[in-house]
């Protein structure tokens, strides 16, 4: 490929990424999923307008780096230590029922493949993209319900925080495993060492970002750092600790999300975001979907797939939140509106086929379980609060 030529693919992406992102809106769906379709529809599978590359792949690394900075600066590290222990175990609950329900789902399909491939430790990454919540849709549905401040949508939101920071942790273990020679000691090792490197430099770096702050609010410096540090630590996470980046992207940004200018910072780094960097992540999962290899076995697993990732998290978060002394109609609430996936789950896959443990023909398979949850989830939420309005029972 020419040089020049990428500016072609990327003006491509864009506005394929821009409309169907728009279309997508319009059916109420978030707009991620019309820039997974985008690129779909211009990659090899269908239009074949732009191809894969190195360059494209690089900056979808970008792009993954900034979401989970993001995703760090918006997290309330408040909200986490005041949402008590019911929220924590609804989370740790909502993460390890998905986790080995999608695993013991891939050995079941492929367990009797090919021995020389690492599938145990692929089934793993299969169940580690179980593990992911996004609540954006859940939020509005309860939002346009007029529950989001309630009991049911505090715990959904929390829990949701929790359940971030432990997939994180999730995938940082499970990717130390990607060398057969590394020991589960090693990468516990590592994990707890890079976790201990974070707090003690973080809080050095949240000190002088304070500090900073309070002597130049609202300049350009301030976000310009926080790039810096958080590229320094993405960078630092794979290269001495063996830890995956987007974890060192994520961490960079629970250091600074309770900085007055948190807001500020995240506002200016959603600038590159939303112009460039995320609509080619999400587009470059399209146009790394491998459509044409989806034999009848892979559909009939696709459609399992999504079934357990749904009713995973019912079980697991429900049924916790049951325990925890909710009754059946909060319970299940809860369950439904913790069942909705989206970026996580897409960076999880993106981060499973950089790792080569998984094979890209299964982001049809995520891809298909991000788009019925998104349609699902808001309508049965509807459908649970509706039913209890008929029979008179409120919400405490």
């Amino acid at each position: 490929m020419e040089t020049y030529e990428i500016f072609r693919d990327i003006a491509i992406i864009l506005v394929a990424a821009k409309f169907c992102g728009l279309a997508a809106r319009q059916l109420h769906m978030p707009s991620v999923v019309g820039n997974i379709i985008a690129g779909l529809l211009i990659g090899p599978c269908v239009l074949n307008l732009v191809q894969p590359s190195d360059f494209l792949s690089q900056m979808a690394e970008i792009g993954v780096v900034l979401l989970m900075f993001s995703a760090g600066l918006e997290s309330d590290t408040k909200e986490i230590i005041r949402s008590g222990p019911k929220a924590l175990a609804v989370a740790a609950s909502g993460v390890i029922v998905p986790l080995v329900a999608g695993t013991a789902l891939f050995l079941a399909f492929y367990g009797q493949a090919d021995t020389q491939r690492n599938l145990f430790y692929e089934a793993l990454f299969i169940g580690c993209i179980l593990t992911a919540t996004s609540v954006s849709i859940t939020v509005e549905a309860l939002r346009e319900l007029g529950h989001l401040k309630g009991k049911v949508g505090t715990t959904i939101m929390s829990a949701a925080i929790i359940d971030d920071v432990l997939g994180i942790i999730v995938l940082t273990l499970i990717s130390g495993l990607k060398d057969p020679d590394t020991s589960i000691v090693m990468v516990g090792i590592n994990t707890v060492a890079f976790f201990v490197f974070s707090a003690v430099v973080g809080y050095l770096i949240f000190r002088y970002f304070k500090w900073m702050d309070a002597k130049h609010p609202h300049t350009r410096r301030v976000p310009i750092l926080a790039l810096a540090f958080c590229m320094a630590m993405s960078y630092i996470a794979e290269a001495y600790f063996g830890i995956a980046d987007i974890t060192g992207a994520y961490l960079a940004g629970l250091v600074l999300s309770n900085l007055n200018d948190a807001p500020y910072i995240e506002r200016k780094m959603d600038i590159n975001a939303y112009i460039i960097f995320g609509p080619l992540f999400f587009a470059s999962i399209g146009l790394s979907t491998d459509v044409g290899d989806m034999d009848t076995k892979l559909m009939l697993f696709t459609m399992v797939f999504v079934v357990v990732a749904l009713l995973a998290k019912i079980v697991g978060c429900g049924g916790m939140a049951r325990l925890c002394g909710f009754n059946g109609g909060q319970s299940l609430k809860i369950g439904v509106g913790m069942m909705n996936r989206g970026e996580v789950a897409l960076i999880v896959a993106q981060k499973g086929l950089a790792l080569g443990l998984l094979n890209s023909m299964f982001f049809t398979s995520v891809i298909m379980l991000i788009l019925i949850s998104a349609i699902v989830t808001p309508i049965v939420l509807k459908v649970l609060y509706q039913r209890d309005e008929r029979r008179g029972i409120a919400e405490e």
